[in-house]
């Protein structure tokens, strides 16, 4: 078999039929990536009869003045189990890169070797998890210890089973709050590329990328009507109105606790008042804040999202909010209004990264603990690997630090309704 270049039309159709595709393997991303400061190849590993057997989008960027490396998001299309197969395709592309000064290839295959029980802070791994030993046996050198977001892709995942999920499959906290968002006056609202600049204010500060950045998604995507810009808007007026009537069915509420308590100061009254009273406080200090923003707009923007659509599958990109309007909980509002959105159409919701992490030290714990909320499955992929085109050099880069400065992430803690 033979490594050749393939056509857009070629590689989108064996994608689109591939099981490990995803939106990263597309020419959509391609495009994407070109404006990211990438070159880009499309290849395919083709027989005699020009049977395409594996094939991927293979980015690369000069790494120092000289070198070269290769990425393969989500990792090449190809059966990891043909071991004959995977070795044929690993040593053509090493063929083909090793004269083009090349160190190695970086692929993330989404292969999932485990699954995640948050409950019992326990991962149940699969027969998936052999496929490690075969990358390695091949000269692929896998990046250790990672069970945060050291990688560029996440290597735990929380998948949204959009069929089976209700309201009342969802954890009793995230109900509550969803409650709260639509009690509030909120919304979603289907945005154009113009509300990119409304959204931005929003996710600016979780990564360091510019409005371009998600200006280039949009308009590598939206050829193929492959992306949304969801905006979840709140009407201040009837916000007023309904946190109003809250107030008063409490304040009659906390009257009744407090005789219980005079009469009778056990824990449970107690409890009750101090509860009673938390809540008085936090509906007083919602009306300030939706009577403030009524005086300036009856309407306002506070949270938002991006997503991708490919086959039958949503991927969240990128979500935020307001944080000025984080005791309204928009964020969850968001999220659900999202599945709601999708659910008829697409049969997952993939939330985007969580952790491996069940340490209390965790810095994103409260992240999982909010993705949690929403009973998704939780899974673990068999990670980041690099394939090592040229030995020397790969060795000269690594020693000299300059893989850690191309690769390196800046973790943030991360607040539960980030």
């Amino acid at each position: 078999m033979k490594l050749k270049n393939l056509s857009i039309i070629e590689f989108d159709a064996y994608a689109k039929n591939h099981p490990l595709g995803s939106y990263h393997q597309t020419s959509s991303y391609a495009l994407f990536a070109s404006e990211a400061g990438y070159d880009y190849e499309i290849l395919g590993l083709i027989d005699n009869e020009g049977t395409i057997h594996a094939a991927t989008l293979l980015l690369y960027k000069k790494l120092g003045m000289f070198y070269r490396y290769g990425y393969a998001p989500k990792g090449f299309l190809i059966d990891y189990y043909n071991k004959p197969l995977l070795e044929e395709f690993i040593k053509a592309l090493k063929k083909r890169y090793y004269n083009k000064n090349f160190a190695f290839i970086k692929i993330n295959p989404e292969i999932s070797i485990g699954t995640l029980d948050y409950t019992n802070k326990v991962i149940s791994y699969n027969s998936n998890k052999n496929i490690e030993k075969t990358l390695i046996n091949l000269g692929c050198r896998k990046l250790e210890g990672n069970r945060r977001f050291e990688t560029k892709i996440p290597r735990f995942n929380a998948i949204q089973l959009l069929k089976k999920t209700n309201f009342s499959s969802l954890n009793k906290n995230v109900r509550n709050k969803i409650n709260k968002g639509i009690k509030n006056g909120m919304s979603l609202e289907k945005g154009t590329r113009e509300d990119i600049e409304i959204l931005y204010k929003f996710i600016k500060n979780k990564k360091k990328y510019p409005i371009s950045h998600y200006m280039n998604y949009y308009n590598a995507f939206s050829k193929k009507d492959a992306i949304d810009i969801l905006l979840v808007k709140i009407n201040f007026e009837e916000c007023l109105i309904n946190i109003r009537e809250q107030y008063e069915k409490e304040t009659i509420r906390n009257q009744i606790i407090t005789e219980k308590t005079m009469k009778n100061p056990n824990n449970i009254n107690l409890k009750r008042k101090i509860q009673s009273d938390n809540l008085l406080n936090t509906l007083n200090q919602n009306i300030a804040i939706a009577s403030k923003n009524l005086a300036e707009n009856k309407i306002k923007y506070i949270a938002g999202a991006i997503t991708i659509k490919y086959l039958n599958r949503v991927y969240i990109l990128i979500s935020g909010y307001d944080k000025d309007f984080k005791q309204l909980c928009p964020n969850y509002f968001l999220h659900y209004s999202i599945i709601k959105y999708y659910q008829e159409s697409y049969d997952f919701l993939d939330l985007n990264g969580i952790t491996g992490d069940f340490s209390k030290s965790n810095p994103y714990k409260g992240l999982d603990y909010f993705k949690e909320g929403f009973n998704p499955l939780a899974f673990e992929y068999i990670g980041e690997y690099d394939v090592i085109i040229n030995e020397g050099l790969y060795k000269n880069l690594d020693q000299t630090g300059q893989l850690a400065k191309e690769f390196k992430r800046i973790e943030k803690n991360i607040n539960p309704n980030d």
